[in-house]
């Protein structure tokens, strides 16, 4: 730390032994450690401190990041650092094909099946050809009055070419 050899080591122990003398040495070198014992406490709690503040400070910038609007939204900057253009999760979403054939089919099957289809439908049907089975016996008779009905012809054919 300080980069102090063993030669200046010598030099300091002879001066002390010289100054302090060899009878209250004991006693100097027990301050001394005392006095560095408490300045290294002292070095420990302001570095705490310093410490201890700064925590705080992390803390306040979350907490003023967590209550904006946006919040701490970790996936979103997780995607923003790896895919920032978005081409990848294009290429990625094999389910918006899916999703959008799907949303189409049920779109279709709405309009045949809603309200609006039903009065649609019925007038398909009146507009569609019958056949013969889905005719009613009223209207067979209604055939058979203005005209002969089709069993008629039939029948009316084969006497004449029979």
């Amino acid at each position: 730390m300080f980069d102090i050899g063993w030669q200046e080591l010598f030099i300091l122990a002879v001066l002390a032994i010289i100054v302090i003398g060899p009878k209250d040495l004991p006693r100097a070198v027990r301050t001394i450690t005392k006095w560095i014992r408490k300045a290294r406490s002292m070095a420990r709690d302001l570095q705490d401190g310093l410490d201890e503040v700064a925590r705080e400070a992390e803390l306040d910038d979350l907490k003023k990041e967590l209550d904006s609007p946006g919040g701490l939204d970790i996936a979103k900057k997780i995607e923003d650092a790896v895919d920032p253009t978005g081409e990848i999760a294009e290429d990625m979403d094999l389910d918006k094909d899916l999703y959008d054939e799907m949303s189409g089919a049920v779109d279709d099957l709405k309009k045949i099946t809603g309200p609006d289809s039903k009065t649609d439908a019925a007038e398909d049907s009146e507009n569609a050809p019958r056949d013969s089975k889905d005719i009613p016996k009223d209207s067979e008779n209604a055939a058979g009055d203005d005209g002969p009905a089709e069993g008629e012809t039939q029948k009316t054919s084969q006497k004449a070419s029979g």
